[in-house]
């Protein structure tokens, strides 16, 4: 996998399938049992320290002391850099993620999303060449995330590369690139449009009056591999398109629905790409 400089590339994939642990191999918090790479032009294993030094980490769990103000934990994490004037920092910093106003307010008593802004803060407050977020949105508001990726996008216009692993879709279709891995293997990279076209599925929307007994009934029919709700309609997909619409075209009248052609979704690749997958550890 490759990440090209100033891109926010996005890290998908099923739980288990080794994005965070991926992720701590590349800042240098793991060693690799085998294979090598390089972050930022440095080797994996021989010059970990170095990578450290220009890469910021937002882990998924909140990771600062509770027990301090936001004020006092940039405090210690710019003394932890070793930057100097370490205050300057800090207040550059505050301004820049909208914290000043708070800064006097303990990290423990903060939302959320407020929680993920001080980690974000404190992740790039060295003003690291590489951004490494692991769900950095995980149980924060819409508004929030909004917010989040905007300041996302902000520091790769001005030449941060991002690597950002997440499970909403949405949030993937806002990266410039997409890497899904599936228990250690890479399976797709690209753009979204790449990867959905790479996928060669198709997709139908059935509508219909009892749609959960028309959901029930098609799941074990020919060329069906994913029967899914949306609302009042079906998502139904399928490898082969031709087969997948005889299939519905066959049961249309005795189970009273009609359907069309509709677009391939990310979900709906990334349902394929989890059902063909076997998880290595059984």
């Amino acid at each position: 996998m490759s990440v090209a400089e100033g891109e926010i590339s996005g890290f998908l994939g099923p739980n288990g399938s080794g994005k965070t642990t991926t992720i701590r191999v590349m800042c240098g918090l793991l060693t690799a049992d085998s294979g090598g790479g390089t972050v930022l032009g440095f080797d994996l294993k021989t010059e970990q320290h170095k990578i450290k030094n220009q890469v910021g980490y937002m882990t998924q769990k909140f990771s600062f002391y509770e027990d301090l103000s936001i004020e006092e934990n940039l405090d210690f994490v710019a003394r932890l850099h070793q930057l100097s004037p370490y205050k300057q920092y800090v207040r550059e910093t505050l301004d820049t993620l909208g914290l000043t106003s708070r800064r006097h307010q303990l990290a423990g008593s903060l939302s959320g999303g407020w929680k993920q802004r001080l980690a974000l803060a404190a992740c790039i407050m060295h003003k690291p060449k590489l951004l490494l977020l692991d769900e950095p949105t995980a149980g924060v508001d819409p508004k929030a995330r909004r917010e989040f990726w905007d300041e996302i996008h902000a520091l790769a216009a001005n030449g941060m590369t991002v690597l950002v692993s997440t499970h909403y879709m949405d949030e993937a279709e806002r990266c410039h690139r997409i890497n899904y891995i599936s228990y250690g293997n890479l399976l797709a990279s690209g753009t979204v449009q790449e990867v959905i076209d790479g996928a060669h599925l198709a997709t139908f929307v059935v509508e219909g009056q009892q749609i959960n007994t028309v959901a029930k009934a098609l799941k074990s029919l020919p060329g069906v591999d994913q029967v899914a709700p949306f609302g009042n309609s079906l998502h139904v997909v399928g490898q082969d398109e031709k087969q997948l619409s005889q299939t519905l075209a066959r049961h249309s009248n005795e189970l009273a629905y009609s359907y069309h052609l509709g677009e391939t979704s990310l979900e709906d690749v990334f349902i394929q790409f989890m059902a063909n997958s076997a998880d290595n550890m059984q």
